[in-house]
């Protein structure tokens, strides 16, 4: 099995295994993606929003920025995900790159097990221009510093990235049924809000 042919959840360890330097610039990341670009990239910016444990305000917002990016790419039709220059030349540590992939994996193995081709008669290009387009709009929920409306867009966007990745039509599908109802929390919760009414905090 190449490293292409991989699992996601494998196919990201050895992506940060190789690289045996102390730190791996987002443009070195990005070219090590190959064809994987937009699906691991969502994945990646979504998968914090998703981690169950409080945050401080204005955590998601700044994860939000490369899901409007990428996504908006998406629409557009590009075949491979562009950064500029400046973001390209920032380092992430390889340990926090270990720590991210090491909590993400165990959760990664559980979705891959129940995923399969399906739907593949839409071309892996549609799918991303439709995935682009929800994404878009469940990545202003993810922005909002608003307690309890961050983690379902952003899972459906997580879900929906993976689904890309293994070219399961029904799982991007059921990612952009999770993203839809956390815009629907959304909309309650900013009409309570409008109306002066009290939203449980849990940061």
């Amino acid at each position: 099995m190449t490293i292409k042919e991989r699992p996601t959840s494998d196919f990201l360890a050895v992506v940060v295994v190789e690289n045996r330097n102390e730190a791996m610039t987002v443009g070195e990341i990005k070219n090590a993606l190959h064809e994987r670009g937009f699906g691991i990239l969502m994945a990646i910016a979504a998968f914090p929003i998703c981690i169950p444990l409080p945050v401080p305000p204005g955590y998601t917002t700044i994860f939000s920025i490369p899901l409007f990016i990428f996504s908006i790419q998406m629409v557009l039709g590009m075949q491979a995900p562009w950064l500029p220059a400046w973001i390209e030349k920032k380092y992430v540590k390889r340990s926090s790159l270990e720590k991210l992939i090491a909590k993400a994996n165990p959760w990664l193995k559980k979705i891959e097990e129940r995923m399969q081709p399906r739907m593949t008669y839409i071309s892996v290009h549609t799918w991303e221009r439709i995935i682009g387009i929800f994404s878009f709009v469940f990545a202003v929920a993810v922005a909002l510093p608003i307690p309890l409306v961050n983690f379902p867009p952003g899972l459906g966007i997580l879900v929906m990235s993976l689904g890309l990745l293994n070219r399961d039509g029904v799982t991007i599908l059921i990612g952009m049924i999770i993203g839809t109802i956390g815009i629907g929390i959304t909309m309650i919760i900013l009409v309570m809000l409008w109306m002066g009414m009290s939203v449980p905090s849990f940061y």
